[in-house]
């Protein structure tokens, strides 16, 4: 499996010559990225806002419709007054053999222990850490903490001249989290076998301007 990070909260995950978009963003909606000029066979997304929404900025592939993963949500909200402020959100599971990944979407709320049962141990944790519009960095932290991934990919945050500027930067996360686990790496990631260590991974967005 090989997971691309084209910003924001935008991934591309390709297996078995298939390829998914996670949340993709509208052109101009994201200061500091690019349009996306992504091909995909499937699209999803975790919430119908403009930077998360944008299936019309990808183009479908139709080369193979037969999907190589597994995919289950959880129904969530995009705050903690139960989507009264921003409405609904969705965490996607996608699954491809014995490998999970895990998509938080915009989280803004804390799941019920039923729930967390479905993502815990995941080997790759997408998680929002920016606050203001979601869980802020100490509230990531603790999911991170209680989910306990192989691998977590913060997203969802300022980074130079790219974000919001009203969210936060992804130092508030990783000054909680052994430096030791920290690693900065680039665009695209291959996981390949189950991982276990909690490593925080600091992918570059492949569509950085």
């Amino acid at each position: 499996m090989e997971i691309t990070y084209l910003g924001h909260a935008c991934f591309k995950i390709t297996s078995d010559n298939f390829s998914m978009i996670i949340d993709p963003y509208k052109s101009g909606s994201v200061p500091g990225l690019a349009p996306l000029k992504e091909t995909a066979n499937l699209t999803i997304c975790s919430h119908k806002h403009f930077d998360h929404f944008a299936v019309d900025e990808i183009k479908p592939s139709f080369a193979r419709i037969d999907t190589p993963f597994g995919m289950d949500f959880i129904d969530t909200y995009h705050d903690d007054k139960e989507g009264a402020l921003r409405g609904p959100n969705r965490i996607s599971i996608i699954t491809s053999g014995d490998i999970k990944v895990v998509h938080m979407g915009d989280i803004g709320c804390k799941i019920s222990d039923e729930d967390m049962e479905k993502i815990i141990g995941a080997d790759v944790l997408m998680i929002p850490v920016g606050g203001f519009f979601t869980i802020d960095a100490k509230q990531a932290y603790e999911y991170y903490k209680e989910i306990n991934p192989g691998i977590v990919i913060p997203m969802h945050y300022r980074n130079g001249d790219i974000g919001y500027d009203e969210i936060g930067t992804v130092d508030a996360f990783t000054d909680l989290v052994d430096s030791g686990l920290i690693e900065e790496c680039e665009s695209k990631i291959t996981v390949d076998s189950k991982i276990t260590g909690g490593k925080v991974m600091l992918m570059k967005p492949l569509n950085a301007r």
